[in-house]
């Protein structure tokens, strides 16, 4: 059996994107990435958040840390700049600032079809780097085409709350979990680690989680 990992994670947040990029590199390198299973939980920062924002994203985040235009604006450049290390392009000056419910059902209906990660990955690539506005049903269908999910299912999924509870359940998991931010990498419901961490203290997760609960090693039965 693979060693199973669980990220909770939000589409909306960049240093979970950034904790991404980080996590695969470290995975890539890992000699046992064929025996380690992912899956993309959600966990919304803030599931109260309107459909779009009337506020930018640099706006809102000086609001919600008590910072001037200035500050929060040198806080982006800094993210910015850690993104780019990471080859990601965020435009935090397009960022659409929206509720990330319905895309995160997406991303369950993406797990049922075996195409989780390709959804994931569309989907903070087009919030985070290109400014779509994943709160609208038109974008997420477009989005879902680009990943080849089924239109029908799409647009069923959209027109309902399938998985919906599911989201809402992650969410009060993680929370039972004690996890209060993402992103958050869990291994076999028995040790973590929180944050964007740098891609050698991924590796070193990887190997310690082989350590614990590899088939035949001391934790793995």
């Amino acid at each position: 059996m693979p060693i199973h990992f669980e990220v909770f994670s939000d589409v909306a947040c960049p240093w979970c994107y950034i904790g991404k990029r980080r996590f695969e590199r470290a995975l890539e390198e890992f000699a046992h990435r064929d025996e380690v299973d992912v899956v993309w939980r959600s966990f919304q920062l803030n599931p109260e958040a309107p459909p779009r924002a009337d506020r930018g994203y640099r706006d809102l985040l000086a609001r919600k840390y008590g910072r001037s235009d200035e500050e929060a604006q040198q806080m982006l450049d800094a993210m910015t700049e850690l993104g780019a290390a990471e080859g990601l392009e965020l435009r935090f000056d397009l960022l659409q600032p929206a509720n990330t419910f319905d895309a995160h059902r997406l991303v369950h209906l993406g797990a049922e079809l075996g195409r989780q990660g390709p959804v994931k990955e569309r989907l903070m690539r087009a919030y985070l780097c290109e400014g779509r506005l994943i709160s609208d049903h038109d974008t997420l269908r477009e989005l879902a085409a680009e990943v080849e999910l089924p239109a029908e299912l799409t647009d069923e999924l959209l027109g309902s709350r399938m998985f919906a509870e599911r989201v809402e359940a992650e969410r009060e998991l993680a929370i039972g979990f004690g996890i209060r931010g993402v992103p958050f990498f869990a291994v076999e419901r028995q040790m973590g680690s929180a944050g964007a961490q740098p891609v050698a203290t991924m590796g070193e997760l990887l190997e310690e989680s082989w350590r614990r609960f590899a088939p035949g090693g001391p934790g793995g039965g």
